[in-house]
C-alpha cells in the first residue's frame, strides 16, 4: 500500500549488471537507479522524491500491484500484471555477457531492457520515462530523436528506444515528462530500452530474445559453479532463499575493480521521517570482508580473491596521503567521501535529510583488522595460494594492528560521538592477531610472529579484564559501560572464547533479554546521539541464531531463524533493519549484511542438526578448533 506516493521498501526488487542496480517496483516502477555506477548521482530518484526524483514505470492502470519474480538462479525479473481484460508480463534486466567467475570477465553496456509482453488478452500499457540527472540537481529536457527520445540535463544523455510511434512530452517538476499509452494484444511484444549517453544510437528489438538468453546463461553458470549453494542435502527448502542472497552478494560487487558495496541504495531510512539516513553504496573493509566469507562458504573464492587484491592496490594507491588501511572506499577506490545534504529531495517518506557520501569514512574503526584477516584466512585454508604482495600487505595489516589495539575507536556502529575502548573492536583486534598467527604457522606468513601472539595475548587478558561486567552479566558495548551491544555475539563465533564458558552463555542470555523484540534483534539501545529511534537489524538477529545453535539451543535457535526466512520480501530480499512491531523494512536495501547473515546461520544450523554441510570446518565450531590444533601438533612433530 503506498503512502504519499511511497510504496514499502518490501516491495520492490533488484536488477543489476555488476557495474551499478536498480530498484524495480511491484508496481512497475524503476524507482532508483544510478548510471554508470552504483556509486555515480542517479537518474531514476523516485525512491527518495516521488514528486521530482524521477522514475521508468511501465503498468496496466486498473490492475494494481504485479506480481514479481525472478527467473531461476539469475538476476532476470519478471512482472506480471493481471486484469479483467488481459494480462502482461514486464521482463526487466541489464544487459551481461561473458564469465563474471572473477574481475574483467564481463561486458555490460550501460542499458536497461524492459521486455514487454501481452500473454492473454488486451492491455493498454502505460509507460512514464521521466530521468532527472545528477540527484534532479538541474533540468531534464526530451525530446524525439529519429528512432526515439533523448533526454538531457545539458551534461548527461540517456536515449529511449521502442516508443517511436507513441508517447507525448509535458512539463513536470525538475523537467520534462514522456508518457505513452501503448494497446496491446495477445502475443505482441515491445522492446523499450534505455541507455545511457549518446555513442549508441541504434535500436534492434529483434535481438532482445539473444540478450535476455546470453544474460540469464550468465548468472545461472555462476551460481552454479560452486555448486556449494545448491546442495540439497543440506539446504533443503532453503535452497532458493540462499541462491538469491548468493546472487544478491555478487550483484553488489564491482567487476571491474573487485571492491562490493554494502547496498546499492542511499539514505532509506532507520527511522521513518528521522534522520538516520546513510549512504551505503561504498566499499566498507568489514562489509566487503564478510561478503567475501559468505561467498567463499558458498564455494565462490573468486570473489575474496579480487577484493584482497584490491584492498592491497587501494592502500599502496594512498599510502603516500595517508598510511594504513581506510574504513572505506569508493568502489573505484576514492577516498573523498565527504557527505553532503540534498536539501531539494524530501526523503522517502518525509525521512530527511537525503545524504549522499559518508562521514563515517574519516572515523577509526579497528574492526575492520580482524574482518580483513580473518577473510584472508578463511580463503588460504581452502588451499588459495596468495601472491607474495598480497602475503606481505596482510603482513603490514597485522603489524598496524599490533600497533593500534590500545586505541579508542568510533566502533562497528560508527557512533558519531567520542571515541572509546569499544570491546568488540578489541576483540576484532585480537582476531586480527590470532588469524595472523595461524597464518604465519601454518600458511608461510612472514612477519614477528611472536609479537603478533604477545599482542593477541595482552588484548585478551585487558577484554577480561574491562570488557565484562559481572554486575550486569555480559560483555558491554565499552570499558566501563554498563550497555549491551550485539556485536559481543561474536565473541564465541570468532573463537575468543569457547560456547561453554559461562560468560559467552551469560552475554547471550542477557542479549535475548534486553535487545530482543518480537524475535529481532537490536544493535544497542543506548543513547547514540541522534534524535529518534532505529530498527532491529538484520544481521545481529542472525548473530544470535548463528550463537544459539552452536551452543546446543537448537530449539531455540530454529524458531528465529523460520521467522527471519518469513521476513524476506516476495523476491527473497532483506533490508538493514526491520520494525519489529511490523516487521516493515526499514534502511537500505537490499544490504549485503543481512543476506550474509542468513547464508552463515543456514550452514550453523544445518551443522548443529547434523546435516553434511560443504567445505571446511566452519569457524567457532569444536571442528575448526581441532583442526587448527592437529595442524600445530603436526608441525611440532615435524
Amino acid at each position: 500500500m503506498q503512502k504519499n506516493g511511497y510504496k514499502p521498501i518490501s516491495d520492490y526488487a533488484v536488477i543489476g549488471n555488476l557495474r551499478t542496480a536498480a530498484l524495480v517496483g511491484t508496481d512497475g516502477s524503476i524507482d532508483w537507479c544510478c548510471f554508470p555506477y552504483l556509486d555515480r548521482t542517479s537518474v531514476f530518484a523516485a525512491l527518495l522524491d516521488a514528486g521530482r526524483g524521477g522514475r521508468f514505470r511501465v503498468s496496466v492502470p486498473g490492475a494494481g500491484r504485479g506480481r514479481q519474480w525472478y527467473v531461476e538462479e539469475t538476476n532476470i525479473l519478471k512482472t506480471e500484471f493481471s486484469g479483467d481484460a488481459g494480462t502482461l508480463v514486464v521482463t526487466d534486466l541489464m544487459p551481461l555477457s561473458g564469465d563474471i567467475e572473477g574481475r574483467a570477465g564481463s561486458f555490460a553496456p550501460p542499458e536497461l531492457y524492459r521486455i514487454l509482453e501481452c500473454s492473454r488478452g488486451s492491455v493498454e500499457v502505460a509507460v512514464e520515462w521521466s530521468p532527472r540527472f545528477d540527484y534532479s540537481r538541474g533540468t531534464t529536457g526530451v525530446s524525439r530523436i529519429p528512432g526515439g527520445w533523448l533526454a538531457t540535463d545539458g551534461r548527461d544523455d540517456m536515449t529511449l528506444f521502442g516508443l517511436e510511434d507513441a508517447g507525448e512530452v509535458e512539463r513536470a517538476e525538475g523537467g520534462h515528462t514522456l508518457r505513452a499509452e501503448i494497446p496491446m494484444r495477445e502475443g505482441e511484444r515491445r522492446v523499450l530500452i534505455a541507455r545511457w549517453g549518446t555513442e549508441d544510437l541504434t535500436y534492434a528489438p529483434d535481438g532482445a530474445e539473444a540478450v535476455e538468453k546470453q544474460t540469464r546463461e550468465v548468472w545461472r553458470a555462476w551460481a552454479h559453479r560452486s555448486g556449494a549453494a545448491h546442495a540439497e542435502e543440506w539446504a533443503g527448502d532453503l535452497l532458493p532463499l540462499l541462491v538469491r542472497s548468493e546472487l544478491v552478494l555478487k550483484l553488489l560487487t564491482n567487476t571491474a575493480t573487485g571492491a562490493i558495496a554494502a547496498a546499492p541504495t542511499t539514505s532509506l531510512p532507520e527511522d521513518i521521517g528521522g534522520v538516520r539516513n546513510w549512504d551505503y553504496r561504498f566499499s566498507w573493509i568489514r562489509d566487503s570482508a564478510m561478503t567475501a566469507q559468505a561467498l567463499i562458504a558458498l564455494g565462490h573464492e573468486a570473489e575474496a580473491i579480487d577484493l584482497l587484491a584490491w584492498m592491497e592496490r587501494v592502500s599502496e594507491i594512498h599510502a603516500e596521503e595517508e598510511p594504513g588501511l581506510r574504513l572505506m572506499y569508493s568502489i573505484h577506490g576514492w577516498t573523498n567521501l565527504e557527505e553532503e545534504e540534498l536539501p531539494h529531495f524530501e526523503g522517502y517518506r518525509g525521512s530527511r535529510p537525503v545524504r549522499i557520501g559518508n562521514e563515517a569514512a574519516t572515523q577509526l574503526q579497528l574492526e575492520i583488522y580482524g574482518e580483513l584477516l580473518n577473510t584472508a584466512y578463511e580463503l588460504v585454508r581452502r588451499g588459495y595460494e596468495l601472491p607474495e604482495k598480497e602475503m606481505a600487505f596482510l603482513t603490514g595489516v597485522a603489524d598496524e594492528a599490533c600497533s593500534l589495539w590500545k586505541e579508542r575507536d568510533h566502533g562497528i556502529w560508527e557512533i558519531r560521538g567520542e571515541q572509546r575502548h569499544y570491546v568488540y573492536s578489541k576483540v576484532m583486534l585480537w582476531v586480527a592477531l590470532d588469524r595472523a598467527v595461524h597464518l604465519a604457522e601454518q600458511y608461510g606468513l612472514e612477519g614477528d610472529k611472536k609479537r603478533w601472539a604477545r599482542g593477541a595475548s595482552a588484548i585478551k587478558q585487558e577484554i577480561l579484564e574491562e570488557g565484562y561486567d559481572a554486575e550486569v552479566g555480559a560483555f558491554v558495548q565499552s570499558y566501563g559501560s554498563k550497555d549491551l551491544d550485539a556485536a559481543n555475539l561474536r565473541i564465541g563465533l570468532l573463537e575468543f572464547l569457547p560456547f561453554d564458558d559461562e560468560r559467552v552463555q551469560s552475554t547471550i542470555d542477557r542479549t535475548m533479554e534486553e535487545l530482543v523484540e518480537n524475535g529481532l534483534v537490536y544493535r544497542y539501545r543506548m543513547d547514540d546521539g541522534l534524535p529518534g529511534e532505529e530498527g532491529a537489524f538484520g544481521l545481529c538477529t542472525f548473530w544470535l541464531i548463528d550463537c544459539l545453535a552452536l551452543s546446543g539451543r537448537i530449539s531455540e535457535a530454529r524458531p528465529l531463524f523460520e521467522r527471519m526466512v518469513n521476513h524476506a520480501n516476495h523476491a527473497g530480499l532483506y533490508p538493514e533493519q526491520f520494525d519489529p512491531e511490523t516487521g516493515e523494512f526499514l534502511g537500505n536495501f537490499p544490504q549485503a549484511f543481512t543476506h550474509i547473515g542468513l547464508v552463515n546461520s543456514a550452514l550453523y544450523l544445518a551443522y548443529a542438526e547434523g546435516k553434511p554441510i560443504p567445505g571446511h570446518s566452519l569457524i567457532g565450531t569444536p571442528e575448526h578448533r581441532a583442526e587448527l590444533e592437529g595442524s600445530r601438533l603436526r608441525k611440532t612433530l615435524v
